[in-house]
């Protein structure tokens, strides 16, 4: 078969919110066939073969035709290239660990080229998926050699740079779970959970209500067994000392065997255990000296360290470590021991979800000084059947979380209030946590501020606990959704008095609001930039301000195209109109293939698609389609016309729905089995005025459209006429 050339990639476009094809963030891509149009899989000899050799799990790929093995029917039949490299982007995340399901390809009106999409949490990765597709479907069409691990491996790769860490992603999920919407603020792991007003920050397993104070106490060890010793928690007698000489003296005075380890150390590093000879203290000085800053040497306890959680002054999770061991054979080195004994181990690994880390002796000193005090380093070979301590401390995955004692979970709490974290991370040693820490002489030897997660998600043995769930309940309580009202205007014309009238009106109610249109962004009444703001960006803006407490923005055809929604969910949806795709059709449009009504209504349903169950959309019913689009609706819908007599809204409050019209010379609010309440009169100066203020043909629409939205948001009808006569249609800077 002649080569062919080569699909090509139009246009690449990551949309970020709810859009047209779902409510998740996906990549857009636009493709050119070229002569592959003329060639689906059935037609290009060998190419499902070696697609399926390469990708085996396609099988498990339901496609349209809904069971396993859709997709390979589709194949065998005959389906265009554009749909299989849907598939192979699809099964290439899958395979790097990020499961994805989600994906659609279309045709437009230009003969050989496609839309096609992905669900992407993560636009980086999601171009990575793409260029890998890419280049394996081609191999796959011109029968040449293609590497499937390596090119999962670089999407791995890059999921490991771009995705939240595993404590992060825990506590988004949940509070996901909740449905508390999340937005990420760096390319690290600060997130902020919920919106404007009503967030919540968190890095990780700290959060806003973290104090600096006690993250500070807690880096400090001596300072916080000071404080915990006075609230009365048992922990090891200590004393900081500056020198190996110092150590030692200070080993004799508490009484060897004792711990050295660095005062403001983390994660195990540099802590040597049960020492009692002079070298070997002295030696574990200049470990723990190389760590930090100070150097503590503590009273050994005997036991198992042990870490508790603690979320809002409650344990929550606790982990069992144990001691690491291997066994000679009189014939390989302790590093091949370890490599073979316990780095096989599945359970452990270099990346974040791995709940055990790799042993690597060179990067470990503690291990080699533990090693050094049994006669032996990494190239020592020790003898048949000789066991040899690796270490002593850490390898803390072993969940215990249903054995604490009461008692033992009331000392954690405590220690956390003492220092004054919300939560930590609590290191404590005991022989048995299932009894009280006292008569078995356990002590609490630190507490961690930001303490990792994994090894309660991911425990090595028992059951992982829901600590993510914890945290996301402790920063918002079973009343609170971390949400705003957030009110979204969507149409053609109109729109910008629209939304500006709506923050006016909610600004008389004692809201702050914040609002991004045409005409620029406001805060409060106070124009900040006079730009076009009616755009993804802006949206985002007033979400992540903590200063306001409701949100309106317009948004026009175009930038749901571009970029999505700003908001995964609102409180009051709007749409006016399905112009946009009328002649003559705007280039913003005419760029996405939009050149009919019907398509209008698919991109601006995305509106009415996002309206929260216990929210309202709002629909001018002088467009018959816009009033099919009540059915998307998951809340309650108000119409809107002109004529308060329309066979529309009659039939719609017939059916107990809230319509809003003009009756006489006034707005009238109706509602079925309630008295009609007028709340404007339209021959006032003022009405006269927002009336002609309007978009050429809108007349008196988008005023009701405006007070649809407001009666929708609970503003009482004379607070809506007040604000009618009040509002300036001409924006100040």
């Amino acid at each position: 078969m002649t080569k062919k050339n080569d699909i090509k990639l139009l246009r690449i476009n990551y949309l970020r919110g709810p859009n047209i094809w779902t409510y998740r963030s996906v990549l857009e891509v636009w493709l050119d066939l070229g002569e592959l149009e003329d060639f689906p899989s059935n037609k290009l000899p060998g190419f499902n073969e070696r697609l399926t050799a390469w990708l085996p799990a396609l099988i498990e790929h339901h496609c349209g035709v809904g069971e396993r093995g859709g997709f390979l029917q589709r194949l065998q039949e005959g389906t265009w290239c554009g749909h299989v490299l849907e598939h192979i982007v699809i099964e290439l995340l899958n395979l790097a660990g990020m499961a994805t399901g989600f994906g659609q390809t279309r045709s437009t009106s230009q003969r050989g080229v496609y839309r096609m999409v992905f669900r992407a949490r993560d636009e980086q990765v999601a171009r990575v998926a793409l260029q890998q597709g890419h280049a394996l479907i081609m191999a796959a069409i011109h029968d040449e050699p293609f590497d499937v691990k390596a090119a999962v491996e670089l999407v791995r790769e890059q999921i490991d740079d771009c995705y939240l860490g595993p404590s992060t992603a825990a506590i988004v999920n949940a509070a996901t779970d909740r449905g508390i919407p999340h937005i990420r603020l760096n390319e690290g792991n600060l997130v902020q959970l919920g919106y404007g007003a009503a967030q919540r920050r968190i890095w990780t397993a700290e959060t806003d209500k973290t104090s600096a104070i006690a993250e500070g106490i807690a880096g400090n060890k001596d300072l916080t067994k000071t404080l915990l010793k006075a609230c009365g928690v048992p922990v090891p007698e200590g004393e900081v000392v500056d020198s190996p000489e110092a150590a030692w003296d200070a080993a004799e005075d508490i009484g060897v065997p004792v711990v050295v380890k660095p005062l403001d150390g983390n994660h195990g590093r540099g802590v040597s255990l049960e020492l009692t000879e002079r070298a070997d203290i002295e030696a574990a000085y200049k470990v723990a000296e190389a760590e930090g800053s100070d150097v503590i040497v503590e009273r050994f306890i005997p036991g198992d360290e042990h870490r508790v959680l603690v979320v809002g002054g409650k344990l929550v999770a606790a982990a069992r470590g144990e001691s690491l061991w291997i066994v000679g054979n009189g014939r390989d080195k302790v590093t091949k021991l370890i490599d073979d004994q316990l780095n096989s181990d599945p359970r452990r690994g270099e990346a974040e979800e791995f709940p055990l880390e790799t042993i690597v002796l060179e990067r470990e000193p503690t291990m080699r000084l533990l090693l050094e005090r049994q006669g032996l380093n990494g190239e020592s070979v020790p003898a048949e059947g000789h066991r040899v301590l690796v270490q002593r401390n850490g390898n803390v995955a072993i969940d215990c979380t249903d054995d604490v004692h009461p008692d033992v979970a009331y000392q954690c709490g405590l220690a956390a209030r003492a220092v004054g974290l919300d939560i930590a991370g609590i290191d404590l040693v005991v022989q048995d946590i299932s009894k009280p820490l006292a008569p078995q002489r356990g002590a609490i030897v630190e507490v961690n501020a930001g303490p990792g997660l994994l090894m309660h998600l991911k425990p090595a043995e028992g059951l992982p606990r829901p600590v993510g769930k914890a945290i996301a309940d402790h920063l918002f309580d079973e009343t609170e959704t971390g949400r705003v009202p957030i009110v979204g205007v969507a149409g053609s014309v109109g729109t910008s008095h629209i939304a500006r009238l709506i923050a006016w009106l909610l600004h008389l109610g004692g809201r702050h609001v914040g609002l991004a249109c045409r005409d620029g962004l406001f805060l409060g009444t106070r124009r900040v930039e006079g730009k076009d703001r009616a755009n993804f960006a802006a949206g985002q803006r007033l979400l992540m301000n903590r200063e306001v407490n409701a949100v309106v923005l317009e948004n026009g055809a175009a930038s749901i195209l571009n970029d999505g929604l700003a908001y995964d969910r609102c409180t009051v949806g709007v749409v006016t109109d399905l112009l946009g795709a009328e002649p003559p059709v705007a280039p913003a449009l005419a760029e996405h293939d939009i050149r009919e009504p019907e398509q209008m209504f698919k991109v601006l349903r995305t509106q009415i698609d996002v309206v929260l169950s216990e929210g309202v959309g709002v629909l001018n019913a002088a467009h018959p389609q816009l009033v099919e689009m009540a059915e998307l609706c998951d809340g309650e819908v108000i119409l809107y016309d002109v004529d308060h007599a329309s066979p529309v809204l009659a039939a719609h409050r017939a059916k107990g729905g809230r319509t809003v019209a003009v009756e006489g010379h006034h707005l009238v609010l109706a509602h079925n089995g309630q008295m009609a309440v007028r709340c404007a009169d339209l021959d006032s100066a003022a009405a006269r005025r927002l009336v002609a203020a309007g978009e050429s043909g809108v007349g008196v629409s988008w005023l009701l459209a405006a007070v649809s939205a407001a009666w929708a948001l609970g503003i009482s009808p004379e607070l809506i006429s007040a604000g009618i006569e009040t509002f300036d249609p001409t924006p100040k800077q």
